[in-house]
């Protein structure tokens, strides 16, 4: 096209490519190094030396899941001549470190945008006797690659009101810029394409990858719109129901013929399932354009839009046929070992699913006869894990079963597999963010939500006992006013927080010892008050009392239901004495050294607890651990000291296993095997038996798996016992953890953390809203399934008024812990 060689500018990476050279031009060199060195009246400032910077960079750009990498953004400038405009643009892409090329000639633009495809291309649309702006426009549009490439039309500011931008759209170009040669002025305008033109249209590009996997998916897939208008069908939906593209894009989803072999009412249920937000699944029969009907595993999953309406629906269909379920059969096979309830027919299948899979690898090495061998060694292995013996079985029961039973039990198999069995699954749509927001703080452990920040910890030393503290102290040197605090601690209405004033904020030392001597735990584990002492004071040391909910209070308070369930006569019935000290020492320490902050915020912030602990039960981890070490490292306070080995490790596997039993994530798994292996054994000799006395009950109370879940239940339920505490007990431990929540969240901000419970805004949270939603997702069924164990009815009656209590404030659209005095 006549276009002289492109000059290479190393330290500015701007390329020039020019058609012609006029006789009486400067050199582009020379014209842009004078002009960038720095010009006031421009308002550009000193050209940076220093190009280390402008290195090839990838810039992260999310895309719904997907997460795409985004190379340098490059700039094609189409000036016919050097001006202060060009130079504006020149300098403004070296600050924001993008690749710059600059074309004299429409010939050449051309070829330098057909070479690099740039992502940002800035014409010159001033001087019509140079060169036609918008034929130039008109000629990169035609080329296919310009699809995602934005184009600016630089005009002159007396153009701006005059002329219409319609010959500019039509002509193919995305935005206008009104000259204005300052710096900034340019800088800002390339900003606001990089993250708004030009990010959208790379969000665009990424569809292509979309589509292609919609392409080439093996299972039919349709999309339609909010109004259930077609928009898109894949060809295996064209494959298996028989239909064209064209004959189906357009038309409603009524218009389509409806098999009559559903039941009358199922369409009913769909459409109301689905414009709720929430997904359907199940089996449908849909009638191909043949007139044939095809049994189908049906997903429809709603696409939530801008301000929350739904935009599309998504339906996936999977054929339901002999073959298919077959095929399905000897997948499922391959994945798990064999039982002899197994079916002859079923391992034939199994040998030819095998034998299809090694032929499928077969090498010249005879590799794939090794990978046979190794096959049919793993599937005659005789260990086998509980819920691999269900699988099987429910599996050979397929073999005999009707189809709609066969398709249930695949749905069964789908939810076994799974890892979280007992972790309920929450809508996503009309949810109270309150219940959302606790669900997401405490039961999960930050994994999905790592950030790169990081929040270090400082290693910690444990504290050292204050000076004035190690004095000798019994039970007989307890002063009279603590004394007279404790008089009914064995009582559930006990008032901690009294406790807490008349000790100075120590209430752990004194209640511990006198509970541990009303349970004998001295003698148990033959060490000398003193030392029981020594280490309540260690231990007590190292909680934080500048944390608002998780002090030595909060763990004289866990202490103090952990004793009060002991006394219970079911539990008396189903513990030994090691049990009863396991659960007093679990208590004690359960919370040792907490933050005041959750497992969420440790692991994004990056802590020293959550890299030690590889991000899972990062808190409850340290607390037991700390706990022993603590206990451990000076005879002083050593109170395993002069235990049998065997003895104390029982005893340490009790604790350990009580402590990390207080992690939120499992509260449904240990809630769930309560009921199922305790309460409902225990009901059902109840009922055969009149009184449930007779050895079946005990063996089901002290059986080893059972005294292990007892133990779980009871210091969970005594550590989030709060409600279920008297209204004014209730009311100040509801305080103290939303302020401990509300801090958290502070600080979440100020680090640029993801903030894990948005709603504890200490501005904008209905306390109220929060402990309704704590007490119906955690608190209810669990001390329901305890109370029918231990009978506590008193806390029942707490609980119920305790919950009136919350959502009288509630109705009264309080967001505070009282109502306003009058």
């Amino acid at each position: 096209m006549g276009c002289a060689s492109s000059i290479h500018i190393a330290d500015s990476r701007v390329v020039y490519h020019s058609g012609k050279e006029s006789e009486d031009s400067h050199s582009p060199l020379q014209t842009n190094a004078a002009q960038l060195q720095g010009n006031p009246a421009l308002g550009l400032p000193p050209k940076p030396t220093d190009t280390s910077s402008y290195k090839t960079q990838f810039t992260e750009v999310q895309f719904g899941p997907m997460k795409l990498y985004k190379d340098q953004l490059q700039v094609l400038l189409v000036f016919a001549k050097d001006d202060s405009q060009s130079s504006g643009f020149c300098w403004a892409c070296e600050k924001a470190n993008f690749r710059c090329s600059i074309a004299r000639t429409p010939e050449s633009a051309l070829e330098c945008f057909l070479e690099k495809h740039h992502d940002i291309i800035i014409i010159d649309h001033r001087h019509s006797r140079y060169f036609d702006a918008e034929a130039l426009c008109r000629s990169l549009r035609a080329a296919k690659c310009s699809e995602s490439t934005v184009i600016v039309a630089v005009v002159r500011r007396q153009d701006r009101e005059e002329a219409s931008v319609m010959p500019l759209v039509s002509a193919g170009f995305n935005r206008r810029y009104v000259e204005n040669p300052n710096m900034m002025s340019c800088y800002n305008e390339l900003i606001q394409l990089e993250y708004g033109e030009v990010r959208a249209q790379f969000k665009l590009r990424a569809c292509n990858a979309i589509f292609t996997a919609l392409e080439q998916s093996q299972e039919a897939i349709e999309i339609t719109s909010e109004d259930q208008v077609i928009q898109y069908v894949n060809p295996a939906y064209e494959s298996i129901m028989g239909y064209q593209q064209g004959e189906l894009i357009g038309k409603e989803i009524t218009e389509v013929p409806k098999s009559e072999k559903n039941k009358p009412d199922l369409l009913d249920t769909i459409n109301s399932c689905i414009r709720k937000g929430k997904e359907w699944q199940g089996i449908y029969y849909a009638k191909k354009k043949n007139g044939d009907s095809v049994q189908q595993n049906v997903k429809i999953t709603p696409v939530i839009g801008q301000g929350g309406k739904i935009r599309h629906y998504v339906s996936i269909n999977r054929p339901l046929n002999d073959n298919n379920k077959t095929d399905k059969s000897s997948d499922r096979v391959q994945a798990e070992s064999q039982t002899d309830i197994q079916s002859c027919k079923h391992k034939d299948r199994r040998k030819g699913s095998l034998d299809v899979r090694s032929t499928t690898s077969r090498g010249s090495d005879g590799s794939s006869q090794r990978r046979h061998s190794s096959m049919a060694r793993i599937h005659s292995m005789t260990i086998e894990a509980p819920i691999t013996k269900v699988i099987n079985i429910i599996n050979a029961a397929q073999e005999s079963s009707p189809m709609p039973v066969a398709e249930a039990l695949d749905r069964v198999l789908e939810i076994l597999r799974t890892t979280e069995l007992y972790s309920p699954q929450l809508g996503t749509k009309d949810e109270d963010p309150h219940t959302s927001d606790l669900v997401g703080g405490l039961m999960t452990d930050g994994l999905r939500r790592l950030s790169g920040n990081e929040y270090i910890f400082a290693t910690k030393h444990p504290h050292h006992i204050p000076s004035h503290l190690i004095t000798p102290l019994s039970l007989n040197d307890i002063p009279p006013r603590v004394a007279q605090t404790m008089e009914n601690e064995d009582s559930w209405d006990f008032d901690i927080f009294s406790l807490e004033a008349a000790t100075i904020k120590r209430p752990l030392v004194y209640l511990g010892l006198k509970v541990f001597s009303r349970f004998g735990v001295c003698e148990f584990l033959n060490c000398p008050e003193a030392t029981l002492r020594s280490w309540l004071q260690v231990i007590e040391a190292n909680y934080h009392s500048s944390n608002s909910y998780h002090n030595s209070t909060h763990a004289a308070d866990v202490l103090h239901a952990t004793a009060y369930f002991l006394c219970k006569e079911r539990v008396k019935q189903s513990l030994d004495q090691i049990d009863e000290v396991a659960a007093l020492i679990a208590a004690t320490v359960h919370d040792v050294d907490h933050p005041g902050r959750t497992n969420s915020f440790l692991c994004n912030a990056g802590s020293e607890l959550a890299v030690l602990y590889n991000d899972t039960a990062v808190l409850e981890s340290h607390h037991a651990a700390l706990a022993f070490q603590l206990t451990t490292r000076d005879d002083k306070c050593n109170i395993f000291k002069n235990m049998e080995r065997n003895e104390y490790r029982t005893l340490r596997q009790a604790i350990i296993d009580m402590v990390l039993a207080t992690e939120m994530t499992k509260h449904f798994e240990h809630v769930n095997k309560f009921v199922n292996s305790i309460n409902k054994p225990l009901a059902a000799q109840e009922e055969n038996e009149g009184n449930g006395d007779g050895d079946s009950v005990k063996s089901i109370l002290t059986s080893p798996e059972n005294r292990i879940l007892v133990k779980r239940m009871l210091i969970k339920c005594a550590d989030i016992s709060n409600p279920c505490r008297p209204l004014e007990l209730c009311i100040e431990w509801a305080g103290r953890i939303s302020e401990e929540y509300f801090a958290q969240t502070d600080e979440e901000k100020r680090q640029g953390l993801p903030v894990v419970m948005p709603v504890f805004d200490r501005n904008t949270c209905s306390i109220p809203k929060s402990q309704i939603s704590f007490i119906d997702y955690f608190i209810t069924d669990m001390f329901d399934a305890w109370d029918a164990f231990a009978d506590l009815p008193n806390l029942m009656q707490h609980l119920d008024n305790n919950f009136k209590y919350w959502k009288s404030l509630d109705e009264q659209k309080l967001r505070s812990l009282r109502p306003p005095p009058e």
